[in-house]
């Protein structure tokens, strides 16, 4: 018969051996607004951006839930191949929280500006984190990137994808060598909007080596400009997103002052795909702006072009 100093013994390893296995199981996972300690793995997770749907496809984890705008066509195909078919939560700025519960997620990822508001009804539902995504930086979408990957339980996955990410973005970086100035906007009937050095298609040009036409926007992602502060920053390429078929520009390319602008001779005016350029805003999305700039800038032909 064993001694009963022993058998204590063995209890008191095998009770510190499981206190050490649930430790080294949770999760710490710092976010904007505190830290959250999961149990687990999350398994059933619902995300509220596009830039965090982007974020797991880059790893290979599918979401059962996503805020998708009610229009999945809005997430890239470069996401979309990489998981399977989500449930929609309908809005990123107002996602369902009735169809979020009937998914029973172990793992809620919201955006800190879109849904602070909302995050204790959230937190009902399941244990919920909120990162930076709507006005983040190119530099925002890496590290919540970085913050996603551990609380799924895949950091050293994500951090191995991450290291390939910027191994790609080096070389399309050695490739530019382009020293002409390149500005990003958003176009709609009411007005443009410049994407300055803070925005992430902004820092993602700085990331790869061009020169942005707006260096000095420090206060704010983006600025609203009409005609004349188009013409004062007179950028080499124009690179803009249309949301409404009829915009600004039909009216200001009749304005005699269009005709002064470096892109009204060049025609370095290139229309490309919204969701890739501006809604997404990921690794997946910063590969494939990426990918269109290297097309465009060392390939250059002085016509009007697509990159959808």
């Amino acid at each position: 018969m064993m001694p009963k100093r022993c058998l204590q013994c063995m209890m008191l390893t095998l009770m510190l051996m499981c206190r050490i296995t649930s430790v080294q199981a949770s999760i710490e996972v710092k976010h904007e607004l505190g830290t959250l300690t999961l149990t687990e793995a999350p398994k059933r997770i619902v995300v509220l951006e596009y830039s965090f749907i982007d974020a797991l496809a880059a790893i290979g984890v599918s979401p059962v839930g996503g805020a998708d705008d009610l229009d999945p066509l809005r997430i890239i195909p470069e996401v979309r191949d990489l998981i399977d078919p989500w449930t929609s939560v309908g809005m990123r700025s107002q996602p369902s929280l009735e169809v979020i519960a009937r998914l029973k997620p172990d793992l809620i990822i919201g955006d800190v500006d879109r849904h602070r508001v909302s995050y204790e009804d959230l937190s009902k539902i399941a244990p919920t984190i909120l990162l930076k995504s709507r006005g983040e930086s190119y530099e925002d979408a890496l590290s919540s990137a970085k913050i996603i990957g551990k609380a799924v339980g895949k950091e050293q996955v994500m951090l191995a994808r991450i290291a390939q990410h910027q191994q790609l973005m080096d070389s399309y970086r050695q490739r530019f060598k382009s020293t002409e100035t390149i500005q990003f906007t958003t176009v709609n009937e009411r007005g443009m909007w410049m994407h300055g050095p803070l925005s992430f298609t902004g820092s993602l040009f700085h990331s790869l080596g061009l020169k942005t036409a707006l260096p000095d926007l420090q206060d704010s992602y983006l600025i609203q400009a009409n005609l004349e502060v188009l013409l004062r920053v007179n950028p080499d390429w124009l690179f803009y997103v249309r949301s409404k078929p009829v915009t600004v520009l039909e009216s200001w390319e009749t304005n005699p002052l269009f005709k002064l602008l470096k892109i009204s001779k060049t025609h370095q005016m290139i229309e490309v795909s919204s969701a890739l350029w501006s809604l997404n805003r990921g690794m997946l999305a910063a590969e494939g702006i990426a990918k269109a700039l290297d097309k465009t800038l060392n390939k250059v032909e002085n016509t009007a072009v697509s990159l959808h």
